[in-house]
């Protein structure tokens, strides 16, 4: 009964809701093969919100993670135009350590300097976009001269699902074990829930968000390779505005923007139900162009939402507290 007044299985309510109601008119939207096409769609996505989730856990927000996705994304384009017979590993292995050194930085930059997260990752979103422009000076990537295993290996099918699908799924996989059995991901919320309590229980609270930081930039470089291997082309604006999108599937998910609440879980959901609304707008003849406002407008909702709910359990803990008093 707990569950099913859950957030997550609210969440996964409105997600079958909104499956039927489409349904409804467009019977194929629900076929096995395309919604494997949806949750594909959506896998860059889910993949940054993992991300992100442990980052604002610990009271931050990291909204450089396109521009590191579409610096890394470049990076990766130009090395494989310059070089088509370097393996895909290694350039799985240089997307993965660039994100990461840039994530890193923006975590010293927390850390060890102070600077609010917000603040810092709006001044690095602004800097990796600039060093695409610089290192590309503003030219494209195309297809044709991208190799065919660099643009294969996403795309690739294993078990009826694209290997850029089996990165997302494997990865929640791993989050979710890491944030359930590992003593970083109880510090996570630890440090997002009352970071001076963190304190006193030995828990560094600038050391843990510096290492979210690395993990959503380390996830943010892995997409920017998968994303532009998927599409198979490279620029200085791609992926722009993805930061938003990113934190609406965190916060509908049931994050909290003030740290250390929400679950893996919700994530995933609140990045299919994101999933699914892009994809659905086509189908129902509404511009995409309305996605932005749909995702603000769902980031308000969410926020308002959690808002009520830590009001309504501060009262339950304030009529406790009164009654155990009175009964003192």
């Amino acid at each position: 009964m707990t569950f099913l007044k859950s957030r997550e299985a609210i969440l996964a309510g409105a997600i079958i809701v909104l499956l039927a109601l489409i349904a409804s008119r467009f019977p194929g939207f629900i076929a096995p093969a395309n919604l494997v096409r949806v949750f594909t769609d959506t896998s860059p996505l889910l993949l940054l919100a993992l991300g992100q989730t442990v980052v604002i856990l610990t009271r931050c927000i990291d909204l450089s993670v396109a521009a590191n996705l579409a610096l890394t994304g470049m990076v990766c384009a130009m090395l494989n135009a310059a070089m088509p017979g370097v393996p895909v590993f290694v350039i799985l292995a240089v997307a993965i350590g660039l994100g990461a050194i840039m994530g890193a930085f923006n975590g010293i930059l927390v850390w060890k300097l102070a600077i609010p997260p917000i603040v810092v990752t709006l001044g690095t979103m602004t800097i990796y976009r600039g060093i695409i422009f610089l290192i590309s000076n503003g030219e494209w990537v195309n297809a044709h001269e991208m190799s065919a295993a660099f643009t294969g290996f996403p795309r690739a099918s294993v078990l009826g699902l694209p290997v850029l699908a089996w990165f997302a799924m494997v990865m929640a996989g791993i989050f979710i074990l890491m944030i359930a059995r590992t003593p970083l991901g109880r510090s996570f919320y630890a440090v997002g829930g009352n970071p001076h309590a963190a304190v006193y229980t030995g828990v560094d609270v600038g050391k843990t968000q510096f290492w979210a930081f690395v993990i959503s930039g380390a996830l943010a470089g892995l997409t920017g390779y998968l994303w532009v291997a998927r599409y198979a082309v490279a620029y200085v604006d791609i992926a722009g505005g993805f930061e938003l999108e990113v934190v609406a599937a965190c916060v509908i998910g049931g994050i909290s923007i003030a740290g250390g609440a929400g679950t893996i879980l919700g994530t995933i959901l609140g990045a299919l139900f994101l999933g699914i609304v892009k994809n659905a707008l086509p189908v129902v003849d509404i511009s995409p162009f309305w996605q932005m406002a749909i995702s603000g407008a769902a980031i308000i909702t969410a926020v308002a939402f959690n808002a009520r709910s830590a009001k309504a359990k501060g009262r339950i803990i304030l009529r406790r507290a009164q009654a155990q008093g009175a009964q003192a």
